[in-house]
């Protein structure tokens, strides 16, 4: 079996979190040994997922669901469902989008680079509000026979945005559905269901970050309407129109009149095993002891703060409460500002076992560990490691 040593790949110490950069997350043996299994045999793909969409109901409340290749598939998938409905011709239309509903709202606090994936099918982002804000006019306003969602992308808003009860209201009065970007949104665990309680028409996660599952996987969940569409759109279409039945279990044999060509989301097949593995960990994710996990978790981001007491480093324990991630982590402020943190993190990325740390506010010379992403006992050696290179700097880089 090729390892990483064969490859040359060295793995690394990940205090930054849950990033697709450096894998996402670990999973467990059950989620490997499920996988493996499902490698050994081959399965009808529609009903597999239908069997998905059953345990990822029970999970999140929803409808229905089907397992993606990543919250940001979930977001293409989810547009384009909205926009095409169960309609085949639609379907096969795709990216071209006359003649249907092409129009996604977003208010302007929620612009990030992931909603390249709504705009991939074709569709044209609506911007709504001002940057520090949005009123519930601008969003009314901006509802139109041409829309076809509105996206809400929970927590990642540089203003204060409209809220999901508030989008959901005002979208629902016009029959408009709305779409969550919800790919970090884990912990805490009851956001599985918190969305869709709330009244989402489709909610995405991440299945390779919090769940623990494969890296290459997510969630899309909601009506069954909805993810019917997505999933026809995704699935391998080369069949005989005349032999081929629709996925019983997932709504497409409600009403769709016949089989699409292969569908915009094709590109974004997910395998029996990316499948299986997912809906293993998503099921062991909703038994975990979720207390204990945020207690060991604080007790090694304390662990840190306390080993770098001394070093020089201005290390501040965060609690759950306090920090942007709703988990607990230790800040490193740099006196030097952001030229000594980025030498900071050129040091790390050096020493025998490569450590990583988050980088979000690296411009106001601030780092941070993130304990989830670590494992048992290398808080330790991490902040042994940080404490030893700080010294080694020397005086502050200022910054330029």
């Amino acid at each position: 079996m090729t390892t990483y040593d064969d490859l040359g790949v060295q793995p690394v110490v990940n205090a930054a979190g849950y990033l697709t950069r450096l894998g996402g997350s670990l999973m467990s043996e059950d989620v490997l040994a499920a996988m493996r299994e499902a490698a050994q045999n081959y399965v009808p793909m529609d009903t597999l997922q239908a069997a998905a969409s059953r345990a990822i109901a029970e999970a999140t409340g929803a409808e229905a669901g089907i397992v993606t290749c990543g919250a940001a598939a979930g977001l293409l998938l989810g547009t384009a469902a909205c926009m095409t409905g169960l309609d085949p011709h639609k379907m096969n239309q795709l990216p071209d989008t006359s003649g249907m509903r092409s129009e996604v709202v977003i208010q302007k606090a929620q612009r990030d680079g992931y909603d390249h994936a709504v705009r991939a099918t074709g569709a044209r982002l609506v911007e709504i509000g001002m940057p520090y804000g949005t009123r519930r006019y601008e969003l009314r306003s901006a509802l139109t026979d041409r829309t076809a969602a509105v996206l809400f992308i929970v927590a990642r808003s540089k203003g204060i945005p409209l809220s999901l009860d508030e989008t959901i209201e005002v979208a629902h009065e016009k029959g408009i559905p709305v779409l969550v970007d919800a790919a970090a949104e884990l912990p805490p665990a009851e956001n599985l269901r918190n969305f869709i309680a709330a009244g989402a028409d489709l909610v995405t996660f991440s299945g390779g970050k919090a769940i623990r599952g494969p890296q290459a996987a997510g969630i899309l969940c909601g009506r069954r309407d909805l993810i019917a569409a997505a999933a026809l759109q995704m699935l391998d279409m080369d069949v005989d129109a005349e032999t081929w039945t629709p996925p019983v279990g997932l709504g497409a044999d409600l009403l769709v009149a016949g089989p699409p060509e292969q569908g915009i989301g094709r590109a974004l097949k997910v395998g029996k095993e990316e499948i299986v593995g997912l809906i293993v960990a998503l099921q062991a994710y909703t038994r975990r002891d979720h207390a204990g996990d945020l207690a060991a978790w604080e007790e090694a981001g304390r662990r840190v703060e306390a080993t770098l007491a001394d070093s020089g480093l201005a290390a501040k324990y965060v609690s759950p409460g306090e920090s942007d991630i709703g988990v607990p982590m230790v800040r490193l402020r740099c006196p030097g500002g952001a030229a000594q943190a980025r030498e900071l993190v050129r040091r790390l990325r050096g020493v025998e076992r490569p450590i990583y740390l988050g980088e979000a506010q690296i411009d106001r010379g601030v780092l941070t560990v993130n304990p989830v992403t670590l494992k048992p006992g290398e808080e330790i050696f991490l902040a042994d490691a940080v404490a030893r290179v700080w010294r080694h700097m020397g005086a502050p880089v200022r910054d330029r």
